[in-house]
């Protein structure tokens, strides 16, 4: 079993997918890991939409030219009228809140040996009419998940990270 750190180091953002559907039961752990996500007073606005169908893909492609050829889209998006507000300056922690929700659908996919890659380029208006939303959802960011193709490969920059002292504030 690999490591946390193992783990987080070995997923990078695929851009190149197998065709074939994901098994269920590697998409129903997939989606576990989103649900047990920590929320901002656990008030849990996130909504996941899972975009299988052809018709829906086609959709996604409308809005996004970041599909990758993913046999399957999640929409992770968040409800603005259930997430937290902060008293102070009514900052929404939803998009933070749908940002966990991704990373650990991120994670929990890379465990099970699907590919995955954050796309955050896509028009939302678009995305919500073609899907219907409801005014309160707000899209956040789509996930092409499956089986990586065999020519799959980490971008050039994935390697490359800031040293810790560059991080940290002093």
């Amino acid at each position: 079993m690999q490591s946390f750190l193992e783990l987080a180091k070995a997923r990078y953002s695929v851009r190149c997918f197998k065709s074939q559907p994901i098994k269920s039961e590697d998409l129903a752990q997939v989606l576990e890991a989103g649900c047990i996500a920590p929320t901002a007073c656990n008030n849990q606005p996130h909504r996941i939409k899972v975009i299988t169908a052809t018709a829906d893909l086609a959709k996604v492609d409308k809005c996004t030219p970041c599909r990758f050829g993913a046999p399957t889209v999640l929409l992770i998006c968040y409800d603005r009228v259930i997430s937290w507000e902060r008293k102070y300056d009514g900052a929404n922690s939803g998009e933070v809140d749908a940002s966990i929700v991704t990373t650990h659908l991120m994670l929990a996919a890379q465990e099970v040996g699907l590919g995955t890659c954050w796309v955050m380029y896509f028009d939302p208006a678009k995305l919500a009419e073609l899907f219907a939303l409801s005014e309160n959802i707000v899209p956040v960011a789509l996930l092409p998940i499956g089986y990586p193709a065999k020519d799959a490969v980490p971008a050039d920059l994935h390697e490359q990270r800031l040293p810790l002292n560059e991080i940290l504030l002093k």
